[in-house]
This record gives structure tokens, sequence and C-alpha cells, in this order.
């Protein structure tokens, strides 16, 4: 695993990642329950599309986006004082061959890792009544077998409600299925490159000479 440093959201961390397949989003190629994604074919458009345009896609900011990067420093501050741990930030973490990564929201001691979720004082209280379910088993087991750590502690934080954090330890049975998935995933993903790979250099080739043109026009 080789880890970039950077900050989450800066254009090297979004540079990272274009193209190639992310934990966030292995939801999209294999379910929680172990099922093939129905959303596999629109992901793999999604990533060549960011590959062939060197741009991000549909990466637009929402409202909660921006909630949980201002909330974050704070949330992960308290599960610092509340654990007696020491955090460490991470940018993006990535296979040693470039095709697959993911982005902690940060490593603990040697075999933990923290994902920090910043939901609305609705969601938030399911969370208390009933604990957080499976809906980000893909995410946290495929951070685990990206980062190769041993449990990851789910936290959600609200700042004017308790917080809640559960711990998920790693599913070996679910990380295999997951890796042999997103493996196949990635052969249709490379197979869509070369087969597109000529025309994105003509197409970068003509984006070029048409910027040379501009400067030399008076």
């Amino acid at each position: 695993m080789k880890i970039i440093d950077c900050d989450q959201g800066s254009r090297e961390w979004i540079d990272a990642r274009l193209g190639i397949p992310t934990a966030s989003c292995f939801n999209k190629i294999l379910t929680a329950g172990g099922s093939l994604s129905a959303q596999s074919e629109t992901y793999l458009a999604k990533l060549i599309a960011e590959w062939f345009l060197g741009e991000p896609v549909d990466e637009r900011e929402t409202q909660f986006m921006e909630r949980g990067t201002a909330l974050e420093p704070t949330a992960l501050a308290a599960y610092e004082f509340e654990r007696s741990v020491d955090v460490q930030r991470v940018g993006f973490c990535l296979r040693d061959d470039g095709k697959v990564g993911a982005s902690p929201d940060g490593l603990v001691g040697e075999d933990g890792a923290v994902e920090v979720k910043t939901p609305g004082a609705q969601t938030h209280m399911l969370y208390l009544l009933g604990g957080i379910t499976h809906e980000y088993r893909v995410q946290v087991q495929g951070q685990l077998w990206i980062t190769g750590r041993e449990w990851c502690d789910l936290l959600a934080y609200n700042p004017v409600l308790p917080s809640v954090t559960v711990r998920f330890g790693r599913d070996d049975d679910y990380i295999k299925a997951l890796a042999e998935s997103v493996e196949k995933f990635i052969g249709r993903l490379d197979a869509a490159k070369a087969k597109l790979m000529g025309k994105r250099d003509e197409w970068r080739a003509q984006i070029v000479a048409a910027a040379e043109a501009s400067d030399h026009q008076f």
C-alpha cells in the first residue's frame, strides 16, 4: 500500500482517485449482502469518463458533504480524547499497482482505522436508538482490505447529540468476495481504457494544438 500525503478534497487527492474504483463506491460493484450491484455499468462509465477527460465527473459537493468536511476535525479530536488514541490523518491509500484505493478518515495505531459520518439529527437519532446498521459495510470492509487493517471504528458525530461509535472487525470472507468482484471490474475497466486509448490520445493532441494556436493569435 502507498499513502499519498495530501488533504482529502484537494486537487492532488482528486487526481489520485481519477478513473479508479475507490472504497466509498465499492457498493456500486458489490452490495452489502454480497450480490453484484446493478450500478456497476454506470460506475464503469463514470470512471472511464474521468480517465478520458482527466477531470472528476458529477462530483458536485452537496450540503452534507460540506457539513462533513467542516465537522470532521472536531469529530476526530473528540474521538482521540474519548479513546485516548492518536489518529494519523491520511490523504489517499493506494494499492501498489495504483488500480484501486481508499480514503479512510484516519489510521489508529498499527491495526485500526476510523471513518467519520456526520448525519443530520433525525438519522443520528436512529443510530442512537438502534446502532449503525450495515449500510456502510462495503466501504468499511473495502478500507480494511486496501489498508490491511484489522478493524475500523465507524463514528457518527453530531455537534448537539451524543456520538455513536461502532467497531467493525475485518470480515475476511466478505473481503475475499469483494476483492474478486473488484478485480473483475478492474479487468473490464482496463479493457475499456485500452479500447479508447487511441481516441483519448487523439483528443488530447487536438486540445494541445488548439491551445498552442490560440497562444499565437494576436
